[in-house]
């Protein structure tokens, strides 16, 4: 009598051995032919109702833009560009959305302007343009001292070997208007990160 090596019961003399078991897959199971991994692989390359795909497609297009504009409007680094990525963009972010910048009103002061040198008066259109002028120095003025913070302040928290020049983004951010920045501010007026 033969030992069997595997302590599974041999099968019986009656038991039916015609239909092959072809659920089973990975080792023990029978290869597929061919011809049954070509019919398994097919896709028609057109569908055979095109508007109906097309319609899905452009379904598909408009969800994955949705899901980007609200992760990047939220700040989710996955789909965020290049240059608004990492730890230290998000905090120059957070530095630049907590305080007050005198750029943020430049474009309403510019507008101000333009709707001044409509009065046909040269001294009222004179006295605009020298405001402008002003407010715009004024302006200059403060994104080079948020440069200079933002670069001590970020030297500080990650390293002197670890801050990037960031001058010229928090300067852009700063001169934009609060509601029109993107990602959105994620912090109150005077929130300032540690």
């Amino acid at each position: 009598m033969a030992k069997n090596p595997t302590n599974t019961p041999a099968p019986e003399a009656g038991a039916d051995d015609a239909a092959p078991d072809t659920t089973r897959t990975g080792k023990g199971a029978p290869t597929p032919s061919r011809a049954q991994q070509e019919a398994a692989r097919k896709r028609p390359l057109v569908p055979n109702d095109r508007k109906e795909a097309a319609k899905q497609a452009r379904a598909k297009q408009a969800e994955a833009r949705e899901r980007a504009r609200v992760g990047m409007a939220v700040g989710d680094d996955r789909y965020l560009p290049t240059r608004d990525r990492g730890p230290q963009k998000k905090y120059v972010r957070d530095y630049v959305d907590a305080r007050f910048s005198i750029g943020e009103v430049l474009i309403p002061v510019m507008f101000l302007v333009i709707l001044l040198t409509l009065i046909p008066d040269a001294q009222v259109q004179t006295i605009g343009i020298l405001a402008l002028w002003a407010f715009f120095i004024v302006a200059v003025v403060d994104v080079v001292i948020l440069g200079f913070l933002v670069t001590r302040k970020l030297k500080a928290k990650f390293g002197e070997d670890k801050a990037e020049r960031v001058r010229w983004y928090a300067a852009m951010r700063a001169l934009q208007l609060r509601p029109l920045r993107l990602p959105k501010p994620q912090v109150k007026r005077g929130q300032y990160p540690s």
